[in-house]
C-alpha cells in the first residue's frame, strides 16, 4: 500500500470532509484535541465542520492536561477514562512520562510514582477554586519537596517542575479553564477520589484511537504519541489489529478500520489545518512529508505554520499576521497549485479569519 492510499484513509477519519455534524462525532475530539498554540482546537474544529464553531461556549468539553501533559479538549464523558489511562503502570512508565524533565525526576531519589502522587495529591488540595497557573504552582510548591522544584529565572522564583505539574494535575482532579489568560486551574466537577490503581484497558483504549486516526502507524509511534516509552505500549497494546505494509514498512490499525483503509473516498479536499493540527500530530513525519527540506518548513524548532493541505497531500504552508480588523495570509506552496485550490484555500482563509474574530482578510501566495 502507498502513502496517498494511507492519506487518503486519514482525511477521511480526520472528518476532513466535513460529514460530521458537530464537534461531539468528531474521532480527533474522542482521541483528545490538543490547544497548545492560540485558536489551534478552534481552527482544527473549523477545517472540519460546516457553520459557525464554538469550544469555549460547548459544556460537553472541557480542557485539562492529559497526553504527553499538553492541553487538550476531551468530550467530559470521556475524560475519566482518558485520567485512568494516564496513571503510570509503574516507575519506568512515570519516569517516560516526564519527558524532556525526566533527569529533574530522577534526581528527587524517590519512586517516580510516588512523585506523581504526592503531587496530584497537593495540587488537589490547593485547587478548590479557579486559580492562576503561577498561584498554583506556588502554594503547591510550598507543602512538597524541595527537590520537586527549581529556580526559574524568567519568573523570579522557585516553583513546581513544569511537566511534574503538568502530568499530576489530571491526577488531582482538577481541569484548565478554557479561554482564561493567564492560564487558570479548577477543580473538576464532581473529582472522584485520586486514583493510583493502573487502568491498562483505558490505556490500550488511547493507543487503539491513534491507530485508528493515523494508522496503520507502528508501536514505536503510538508511544512518542502516548507520551511513553514503547516497552510501556508493548504491554497495552490493542487486540485484533491489521499488520499492513506501507512503504515497505509494516504497520497497524484496527482490523475495523482495514475496509476504510483498503477503500477510502477521494480526498478531494482543500483545508488550511493549523498548527498542531491532530492531522500532523502523525509521528510518522517521513510519510506525511517525504521531501526532507520540506519536513524541516512543517516540524520546526519553534514556532511551526499551519498547513495547507490539497489533493490529498500536504502541499504547502501557511502563516497569518494580524493588525486591526486584519488578517493576512501567506501561504507558501511546495509546487505550482491548479486555480481551483487556490481559489478553495483563500475561500478557508476566509473562514478561519472570521472565526478568529477578525472583519478583513487577504491572501498573499508564495510559489
Amino acid at each position: 500500500m502507498d502513502r496517498r492510499q494511507v492519506l487518503a484513509y486519514r482525511i477521511a477519519e480526520h472528518g476532513l470532509h466535513r460529514t460530521a455534524r458537530d464537534a461531539a462525532e468528531l474521532a480527533v475530539v474522542r482521541a483528545g484535541l490538543q490547544d497548545s498554540m492560540r485558536d489551534t482546537a478552534l481552527l482544527a474544529l473549523v477545517a472540519r465542520l460546516e457553520g459557525t464553531v464554538s469550544l469555549e461556549d460547548d459544556d460537553r468539553l472541557v480542557l485539562a492536561w492529559t497526553l504527553r501533559g499538553a492541553p487538550h479538549y476531551h468530550l467530559r464523558s470521556d475524560l475519566p477514562e482518558v485520567i485512568s489511562a494516564l496513571v503510570p503502570l509503574d516507575d519506568a512508565d512515570a519516569q517516560a512520562r516526564m519527558l524532556w524533565q525526566r533527569k529533574e525526576m530522577a534526581a528527587t531519589g524517590l519512586a517516580a510514582r510516588e512523585v506523581v502522587f504526592t503531587t496530584a495529591a497537593a495540587i488537589r488540595k490547593v485547587v478548590t477554586e479557579p486559580m492562576t497557573k503561577g498561584a498554583v504552582s506556588g502554594a503547591v510548591t510550598k507543602v512538597l519537596p524541595p527537590s520537586f522544584s527549581r529556580w526559574c529565572r524568567g519568573c523570579n522564583a522557585t516553583h513546581i517542575q513544569e511537566q511534574l505539574m503538568r502530568i499530576a494535575t489530571p491526577h488531582g482532579g482538577v481541569r484548565l479553564v478554557a479561554g482564561a489568560t493567564p492560564a487558570t486551574l479548577a477543580p473538576l466537577e464532581g473529582r472522584g477520589r485520586l486514583r493510583k490503581t493502573p487502568d491498562p484497558a483505558a490505556a490500550t483504549a488511547v493507543i487503539e484511537r491513534y491507530l485508528a486516526l493515523n494508522g496503520p502507524a507502528t508501536a514505536g509511534e503510538a508511544a512518542e504519541y502516548a507520551g511513553t516509552a514503547r516497552a510501556v505500549v508493548d504491554r497495552t497494546w490493542p487486540p485484533d489489529l491489521a499488520s499492513v505494509k506501507v512503504e515497505g514498512k509494516t504497520r497497524f490499525l484496527p482490523a475495523d478500520r482495514l475496509p476504510a483503509l483498503e477503500n477510502p473516498p477521494e480526498p478531494d479536499v482543500v483545508r488550511l489545518l493549523p498548527p498542531l493540527d491532530p492531522f500532523i500530530q502523525a509521528r510518522d513525519k517521513a510519510l506525511l512529508v517525504p521531501d526532507p527540506a520540506r519536513r524541516k518548513e512543517v516540524w520546526k524548532m519553534l514556532g511551526n505554520p499551519g498547513v495547507l493541505l490539497a489533493d490529498g497531500d500536504i502541499a504547502g504552508t501557511w502563516r497569518t499576521k494580524g493588525s486591526g480588523a486584519k488578517l493576512t495570509f501567506t501561504v507558501t506552496a511546495f509546487d505550482p497549485l491548479r486555480p481551483a485550490v487556490r481559489e478553495e484555500a483563500e475561500a478557508e482563509a476566509a473562514r478561519v479569519a472570521e472565526a478568529r474574530g477578525f472583519e478583513k482578510h487577504a491572501v498573499t501566495w508564495v510559489g
